[in-house]
């Protein structure tokens, strides 16, 4: 039977599990870093964690019996853990490397492998590309003639979650987000967030804040269409609850929602994040996006004097320039936000809690902050559609793309292009439009921005008019 190749996406590698998410294949795939690391470091060592999803325990023993029997050393959590923990403890232990599995926001069906560099944030492009070549065709090892007893030498068990909170506390004003007569409440998807939130804020609402590897048949993605339990939710408090905070299955992206429980965007959440890191913090840096986000960031980082970098979508690019360059926010459209005063890693739960002291600091609403970003940048609103279509007429879409057919897509006349990553086409009224194809579904993904919601439809309808007609 021929070996499944395995390729990671954007963040790491995600497949079906008992299909071709199998003990034997994550064994597969630890050989190939094991190689990595034995060429890379003298003596090195893991720190191994994994998510609420199924078998999570399981394939990180898996995980951890491949690196010891190669008598590497392992800092093993256990119960699950966040990818923000992982990356944390990578610094924290001074680790050659972090493994989370996860398949982050996917379906319940699935599960995943995510590398994190020694730096905190995701393993750079470079290396994982490495570690792909190097993962053997297939499991040579005896799992079950592995007795991790045997090893303890090699496995030291480690708290991720309390080093988690106590960085946390050193960094935020925990006392004044507790005492706030604001109220706030959290929906951890059934994700890895959930025990961490309950210990930093144990008095807040929560929701879906208990052990479900099914997540009631949700893909935890933080996104409107997921979370419409919790938006009527914080709707049906009247006002009471003033800011609601949602996280993914592993807890490295946010959703946000205002007093009335309507969906606050990432490309809003940056905006914001900016605005307090510099005019609260005094912090200065370069902002790097992901090419899906909006272009009134860089508005936003003239008016403050701020240098502005755009970059191929995948939280790793950001990670990279994060690591040699000041840089104040990395962000992406998907929810995946780092900060300065933190990791290089993008993290759901602390850019909940940056948006929390913000308010409580300032003494305003979600909706005050955001209008007075709006005073900066202009008000506006952000769509997004992903078509599904098949390949052949996928990949012809964006060979007209590339070959400018596209001058107009019904009223919108394109005045200029930008293919960093896709195609976003530029029409009058700072109105965009981007496409961009999956890697690897027969899925085309359409993005676009006006100044409302329905503007942003519009846009939407007229393209899908157009490119589907190819």
């Amino acid at each position: 039977m021929k070996p499944v190749k395995i390729k990671f996406g954007t963040d790491g590698w995600r497949a079906i599990i008992a299909k071709d998410y199998t003990v034997d294949n994550v064994a597969r795939v630890t050989l190939g870093v094991v190689n990595w690391l034995k060429a890379n470091f003298e003596n090195p060592s893991v720190v191994v964690g994994h998510d609420c999803r199924f078998g999570g325990e399981l394939f990180a023993d898996t995980v951890t019996k491949v690196l010891v029997k190669h008598h590497i050393k392992v800092y093993r959590a256990y119960g699950f853990v966040s990818t923000p923990m992982v990356s944390l403890g990578a610094v924290t232990y001074n680790a050659s490397l972090g493994i989370i599995l996860t398949a982050s926001h996917n379906p319940p069906s699935y599960n995943g492998y995510k590398l994190k560099g020694n730096f905190g944030g995701p393993l750079l492009e470079e290396d994982i590309l490495k570690v792909e070549n190097l993962i053997p065709d297939e499991n040579h090892i005896d799992l079950d003639a592995v007795n991790l007893d045997d090893f303890s030498d090699y496995i030291q068990e480690v708290d991720l979650e309390t080093d988690y909170v106590n960085h946390v506390e050193k960094n935020f004003d925990m006392d004044a987000i507790r005492n706030t007569n604001l109220r706030f409440a959290y929906d951890a998807m059934y994700g890895a967030g959930q025990s961490v939130m309950r210990r930093l804020l144990p008095d807040i609402d929560f929701l879906h804040c208990e052990e479900n590897p099914g997540f009631h048949g949700v893909a935890p993605e933080p996104i409107l269409r997921n979370l419409q339990e919790f938006s009527e939710m914080i709707k049906l408090s009247d006002g009471e609850i003033n800011c609601g905070l949602a996280t993914d299955g592993d807890a490295d992206r946010i959703g946000l929602f205002d007093s009335q429980g309507n969906f606050v965007d990432s490309h809003h959440i940056i905006l914001l994040l900016i605005k307090y890191l510099v005019e609260e913090k005094g912090y200065k840096g370069k902002v790097v996006n992901a090419f899906s986000v909006t272009p009134r960031v860089k508005k936003m980082c003239e008016h403050y004097g701020l240098d502005y970098q755009v970059v191929k979508i995948g939280f790793k690019h950001i990670a990279g320039i994060m690591l040699k360059e000041d840089v104040l926010l990395g962000g992406e459209e998907s929810g995946g936000i780092a900060i300065k005063g933190h990791i290089p890693e993008r993290d759901g739960i602390w850019m909940g809690l940056t948006i929390w002291e913000y308010m409580v600091k300032s003494g305003k609403t979600l909706e005050e902050l955001i209008e007075d970003m709006y005073k900066i940048v202009g008000k506006f609103a952000f769509e997004r559609i992903d078509l599904k279509v098949p390949n052949d007429q996928k990949w012809r879409i964006m060979e007209n793309c590339e070959k400018g057919v596209y001058k107009s897509f019904g009223p919108y006349k394109v005045r200029r292009v930008e293919n960093v990553d896709g195609y976003k086409f530029f029409f009058d009224n700072d109105e965009w439009v981007m496409i961009r194809p999956s890697g690897t579904e027969p899925v085309l993904r359409t993005y676009a921005e006006s100044s409302d919601t329905e503007g942003a439809f519009k846009i939407l309808k007229a393209v899908h008019d157009t490119i589907l007609k190819a």
